[in-house]
């Protein structure tokens, strides 16, 4: 697989196969991945995967976890008062999502139940956990969206699948605390990782993507 086929047949996956990824594995993928560019060469994470009791005690712990204040910019993954054209498209991926294990927009239990599956890495066998320093900035947040991509290109290339996830910083004190993560780190994301299982209704979401005429132009091309 190149990495075009990489980039066509990278999803997100909500469901996954209880087979857990060899150590050497995850470790490969892990050094991999921070192969990604990064300005200044600061390579601004840090990572811990999870598998077995490790991942186990992370997970009970957060579900037994009051989620930070909504209203924390830091522990949101949107921006409030979403405007357009982005309030269109989250709300049509989610009403997507819903549809595929037949939720309806009624339905407030079912969708709270599908949420809190975030907190268990939606049964994936090992879960990520990457760390930055809180004293850095805007410009290494990128960086970390780099390695990010890079982690989870490389997944899907070597078979495996991946589900990002902005919901662990919501969480950030009690995963830090169970961790035992020195400051000055802070969670940014985590990664649910493992193999699909392509007979889950919910892995069957395709996102769509805007037109390339929206959001690109080319100029001073001849």
């Amino acid at each position: 697989m190149n990495v075009t086929q990489a980039m066509q047949e990278r999803r997100s996956v909500r469901h996954f196969l209880s087979r857990v990824p060899a150590a050497k594995d995850v470790e490969s993928l892990v050094t991999d991945a921070a192969k990604a560019a990064s300005g200044g060469n600061l390579q601004p994470w840090r990572v811990i995967a999870l598998a077995g009791d490790s991942l186990k005690q992370l997970t009970d712990a957060v579900a037994t976890a009051r989620p930070m204040d909504d209203d924390v910019a830091a522990h949101m993954s949107y921006p409030p008062s979403l405007w357009e054209p982005y309030r269109s498209r989250r709300f049509k991926n989610g009403e997507d999502l819903y549809k595929t294990i037949d939720i309806g927009r009624e339905d407030k239990t079912a969708r709270l139940e599908q949420m809190a599956k975030n907190g268990m890495f939606f049964g994936a066998p090992v879960g990520v956990i990457v760390l930055v320093d809180e004293r850095m900035g805007y410009a290494q947040w990128v960086d970390l969206g780099i390695y990010l991509q890079s982690f989870m290109l490389l997944a899907t290339e070597r078979g495996m699948a991946t589900c990002a996830q902005g919901y662990w910083r919501r969480f950030r004190d009690t995963v830090e605390a169970q961790l035992e993560v020195q400051e000055p780190y802070r969670v940014a994301y985590g990664i649910a990782l493992g193999y699909e299982d392509v007979n889950a209704p919910i892995n069957n979401l395709r996102a769509d993507r805007a037109p390339t005429e929206e959001w690109s132009q080319l100029r001073g091309f001849a």
